[in-house]
């Protein structure tokens, strides 16, 4: 059994990156679970400095006392697990060759977070009209879902059901979609337990079905309310000091700002000296609060 924390390497973790790693680190250990790290790199458009801000982000977990259960797993070192889990339910498979302009023109009106259904333009073509658009475009892999409908039980949000459309499994540019690399590196991983932003929520029903196509069991799922600015708008770095290298800038060590997240989550009063472990003998997630963490400027 194991939870997991899956940074992408773009950029230093900011205080709502932080505030879910946290959680997903509490839920974990809470559970008597392994805690895993994994680096997803899989954007070509992301890896040249992978490394350094990976090693930066991993730095700024342990700065906060955050550990993990060895190895480290990154993507771009598994491109053949991909591969051979895409084998394994080939038959459903078909090649897209349809553009995100052309799906949104041709789907229905977008579901929640502005998601649009795949409306299977490409389900159905013959063996010729895929010769003839390969010729003009390279294609992507979509899987059949047959519109399945798939329940999830998330911590907080309770049931969450949805349709599952046919998703990409990989892009026209040879690089596995996220919806799919998350649940073969799930099932690789042993995690059943996965904790992230509530702004996944929508993607549990179509990766819990998958698990299910793949041979595995779903997990449970609990997804944090995000952090937001003071507007109310999603926290991005563009917000001033967010991260732990412009906290110390501003005199914010790290002790204090996780103080400073454990009083978002209602574990620790404001000003209160807290580490790790304390946070974890206090913390019980059925009390955790279930709306976006507001950052005060700093």
């Amino acid at each position: 059994m194991a939870g997991r924390y899956a940074p992408s390497p773009t950029s230093a973790l900011h205080l709502g990156n932080l505030r879910t790693a946290l959680v997903a680190w509490l839920m974990a250990r809470h559970t008597g679970r392994e805690f895993r790290l994994r680096i997803e790199d899989l954007d070509t458009a992301r890896v040249t400095a992978a490394g350094d801000v990976a090693a930066g982000q991993l730095a700024d977990l342990r700065a906060l006392g955050l550990d993990f259960d060895p190895p480290v797993l990154w993507q771009s070192r598994r491109l053949a697990a991909y591969a051979e889990a895409a084998a394994s339910v080939g038959d459903r498979l078909y090649e897209c060759f349809c553009t995100r302009r052309e799906i949104a023109e041709a789907a229905s009106a977008p579901h929640a977070g502005g998601f649009r259904p795949y409306p299977g333009t490409c389900r159905n073509l013959t063996e010729a009209e895929r010769a003839a658009r390969r010729r003009q475009r390279r294609p992507a892999l979509r899987l059949r879902a047959d519109a399945a409908v798939q329940t999830v039980h998330d911590q907080w949000a309770g049931e969450v059901t949805g349709v599952v459309d046919d998703f990409v499994v990989r892009r026209n540019d040879g690089v596995w979609a996220y919806n799919f690399a998350v649940v073969v590196d799930d099932l690789a991983q042993g995690v059943d337990q996965v904790v992230r932003g509530d702004d996944l929520l929508s993607s549990s029903p179509r990766q819990a079905w998958l698990t299910r196509l793949l041979g595995g069991r779903p997990p449970s799922y609990a997804h944090v309310p995000l952090a937001v600015n003071p507007t109310g708008t999603r926290l991005a770095k563009r917000d001033g000091a967010v991260t732990l290298a412009d906290l110390a800038v501003a005199g914010v060590g790290p002790q204090q700002v996780l103080g400073l997240i454990a009083t978002s989550l209602g574990l620790a009063d404001p000003g209160e000296r807290v580490d790790s472990g304390l946070l974890l003998d206090r913390f019980e997630p059925s009390v955790l609060p279930r709306e976006p963490w507001v950052v005060p400027v700093v």
